[in-house]
């Protein structure tokens, strides 16, 4: 037995050993001091603001970059006045939309030709529903007095912008403007917005599920972003409320204020087509400005052969070939680009126009939109290639044709004896090419 019992001690002394490693004896390490049974936080100085806490755990996406976002965001937001408790419940359980990241990032293979725009924009069926619109919406007069801004352009804009309040869409505006900043291409316009929609929230004006619009944020019927709203929303109806999803009043005249605070001019129209001489230099397109008169002396005239009115004659007019030499001309008033503040687009601006004059009894356009041939986005960015190795500067390649590329186009056209109204066809593509040689 006590054989047994010395074997079975040597084997427990022999396991203990083996259950740690051996190690250097070390000196002792000095006693802890104790610790208070409750530790209260160091006050923070007085010249540095609170530490702001991130987003909790359980509002985690998954989505490492929108979560790391978010994080940063919810400090920046508490600075701009949301309060946490807002915060934590509009932004609980939020996730990137993957809707509206594909949407922001896609670029169209071919572009939509302006004249293609225009015709799609101005037909028999906007037009005959916005003269009815004129009648039966009663707020109308009241708001086109107050405002100053015709109630024809007020109607064009509500026919682009929702088809007369239709289709508003059903995106989640919080969601779809977190998206967008998380994204990171257009971060701080969408912290902004996003911002913006977190203190209508806020005020009480509108429930999260109240703020619905399209992917990109623009809401209710004549589709406001969120710091639009704020600015420049107005109760149209006298209800106390600004309500720009159920209200035509609240919608038409909020887009009224905002085009009146954009510098509309009453009584003065937006644009008139003109007609040109043989051999005009279309390089003065999209140039200077001049009155009506300064124009007459360079051969331009209206299209329709009216006088100009006294409001027109006074305004400095820019001379537009938006279809190229071949299409219809217009002098461009400064209204035409107060309705650029609104959707800043060329195309934009003249289907309202157009849609407006239409709703007011106007007649056609005299002259046709021609047709048009859509450029893919490869042609587009070789044209600005070969623009910029011929040293005319284009701008970015990007196959945005914009006012840099139409500049450089104009410019290039002049040099080379074309007629140099910048529009960029397929056959002015292809000469553009042949000139530069090389790889595009």
């Amino acid at each position: 037995m006590l054989h047994r019992r010395g074997s079975l001690l040597v084997l427990l002394l022999l396991l203990a050993g083996c259950a740690s490693p051996a190690v250097k004896p070390q000196a002792p390490l000095p006693a802890a001091p104790p610790r208070p049974a409750i530790e209260a936080p160091a006050p923070a100085a007085p010249s540095e603001p609170a530490l702001v806490r991130s987003i909790r755990p359980p509002t985690a996406s998954g989505d490492q970059v929108f979560d790391a976002w978010a994080a940063d965001f919810y400090g920046r937001a508490v600075k701009a006045g949301i309060s946490p408790q807002i915060l934590d419940r509009e932004m609980a359980g939020l996730t990137p939309d993957p809707r509206v990241t594909a949407r922001d990032s896609r670029q169209p293979e071919f572009s939509l030709p302006i004249s293609t725009y225009i015709k799609g924009a101005v037909t028999e069926g906007p037009i005959n529903t916005g003269q009815r619109k004129r009648v039966e919406v009663q707020a109308l007069p009241a708001i086109e007095q107050r405002y100053g801004v015709p109630r024809e352009i007020l109607i064009a804009i509500w026919s682009r912008e929702t088809a007369f309040g239709a289709i508003q869409g059903d995106f989640d505006v919080i969601r779809s403007m977190a998206s967008l900043a998380a994204q990171g291409r257009r971060r701080d316009w969408a912290e902004g917005e996003l911002i913006a929609a977190l203190k209508i929230i806020a005020s009480g004006e509108a429930t999260r599920s109240q703020l619905k619009g399209s992917w990109a944020g623009a809401m209710g019927q004549t589709q406001f972003t969120p710091t639009s709203f704020r600015a420049t929303a107005v109760d149209g109806d006298g209800d106390g409320r600004r309500d720009l999803w159920n209200s035509q009043a609240d919608a038409l005249a909020s887009a009224a204020n905002l085009l009146a605070k954009g510098g509309w001019t009453p009584g003065q129209g937006w644009a008139r087509e003109v007609v040109v001489p043989p051999g005009f230099d279309f390089s003065l397109s999209e140039g200077p400005k001049l009155t009506p008169a300064q124009w007459a002396e360079k051969g331009v005239k209206r299209a329709d052969g009216a006088a100009w009115s006294a409001a027109d004659q006074a305004a400095p007019a820019q001379l537009l070939a938006p279809a190229g030499a071949s299409g219809p001309i217009f002098l461009l008033l400064p209204n035409h680009f107060v309705i650029r503040k609104y959707n800043n687009s060329v195309a934009y601006a003249l289907a309202v126009g157009l849609l407006a004059d239409r709703i007011a009894g106007g007649a056609p356009l005299v002259r046709a939109w021609p047709a048009e041939t859509p450029l893919s986005l490869a042609d587009r960015m070789t044209a600005q290639r070969a623009l910029a190795a011929l040293g005319f500067n284009p701008g970015t390649s990007d196959g945005v044709v914009g006012m840099g590329t139409r500049t450089a186009l104009r410019a290039w056209q002049k040099a080379r004896g074309i007629t140099a109204d910048g529009y960029l066809s397929p056959a002015m593509i292809e000469k553009l090419k042949k000139e530069a040689g090389g790889d595009l």
